[in-house]
């Protein structure tokens, strides 16, 4: 869970990160950044900033903020119907981020896999994305990924996403945020 004051300060935070980096939004896209801490409740350890600036039954187009050290879980994009599954591209804009996927396991990884939640991590061949470099992950592979020092700015271009159809490692993250007002805390 996470407050609506906590979904505020990383909204605003995310959006500073674009603007400095030169990426703009509009002022209806800053409100509309989703804050997913993947029900955690850690979010600057686990979690990730997206505005999603188009999402159709064709294709899909994303920035994703990690602020330093900040995780995005181990997960995939399973089939769902007649779709094989999302594949996506990240083309990393800012800072530096390490992607892991299956194969030989890269020893040892740049990463800190998140404390109490190691078992949970499974793929370590490591990737590393900086500034005009990218990566395409086929549909259905596990793949997490993990900000550096300064924290990273990704765009993603995929086939059209289905996050409630994701698959988690982790059985205790929930990918639909779960925001509770301030009093509640």
């Amino acid at each position: 869970m996470v407050t609506r004051a906590e979904v505020k300060a990383a909204q605003s935070r995310a959006a500073t990160m674009l603007r400095d980096a030169g990426i703009e939004l509009t002022a209806t896209e800053e409100t509309q950044i989703e804050i997913a801490d993947f029900g955690l409740g850690e979010f600057e350890r686990t979690g990730l900033a997206i505005v999603v600036y188009v999402n159709t039954d064709r294709y899909c187009a994303k920035e994703l903020m990690l602020v330093p050290h900040q995780t995005c879980p181990e997960h995939l994009h399973p089939p769902v119907e007649t779709d094989r599954g999302k594949e996506e591209t990240f083309r990393c804009r800012w800072g530096q981020v390490w992607l892991y996927l299956p194969g030989d396991p890269t020893m040892p990884i740049a990463a800190r896999l998140p404390e109490g939640s190691e078992r949970a991590y499974t793929v370590f061949q490591q990737v590393s994305l900086t500034p005009g470099t990218q990566y395409t992950i086929p549909p259905n592979t596990k793949h997490w990924f993990q900000a550096g020092n300064q924290g990273a700015i990704i765009s993603e271009f995929s086939s059209t996403s289905r996050d409630e159809s994701d698959i988690f490692t982790d059985p205790r993250i929930r990918r639909q945020p779960e925001v509770i007002d301030d009093a509640e805390s």
